[in-house]
């Protein structure tokens, strides 16, 4: 590969001044443009990062960036689930900007390597069946379909699927 042709690939912590901005608007801006999806998709992003951003465990939450060439083009988050034990994986995004480089699956890869180190034993994660590049990623470590269920959002009819992967005692 010629050498211009060579990118600079980051995924580091979701710890700088504009990191939650930027994933808000990624999101909504991304998902408009792929999906049609409306401002309600914007809201639901944004009130996860904002409760990640007001008070998230470091022991226990993170998140990840995934810069090339310094610009942001992804992100994901791990949250704590409803019990001590569970995990959920958060508004995984890679742009249009971002996709080929394999980011999508390294921040998956950071996600569950950051779950395990926290001694969770299950991580779980809600997604859309339309979101195929998403569920083939985490097939591939391992995540199967709990349920899926028919609903109205984002200005579409949709179906919403819940998973999981199962990590074991620590």
């Amino acid at each position: 590969m010629p050498q211009q042709d060579r990118k600079h690939v980051v995924v580091r912590p979701a710890d700088r001044p504009g990191d939650l901005g930027w994933a808000v608007m990624a999101h909504g801006e991304t998902y408009d443009r792929q999906f049609g999806w409306n401002t309600d998709f914007e809201a639901l992003v944004a009130g996860i990062v904002a409760d990640y951003g007001a008070g998230h465990d470091p022991a226990r939450e993170a998140g990840w960036i995934a810069e090339v060439d310094g610009r942001r083009v992804g992100c994901v988050f791990l949250v704590a689930g409803d019990r001590p034990e569970v995990a959920r994986l958060r508004i995984l995004l890679v742009t249009p900007e971002g996709r080929g480089l394999g980011l999508g699956t390294r921040l998956v890869e950071e996600c569950l390597a950051f779950a395990r180190a926290a001694g969770y034993e299950q991580v779980t994660l809600w997604t859309n069946d339309v979101l195929t590049a998403a569920r083939r990623i985490y097939r591939s470590f391992g995540f199967t379909l709990a349920d899926e269920e028919p609903h109205h959002s984002y200005g579409h009819d949709l179906v919403g699927q819940n998973w999981t992967l199962d990590l074991g005692r620590p």
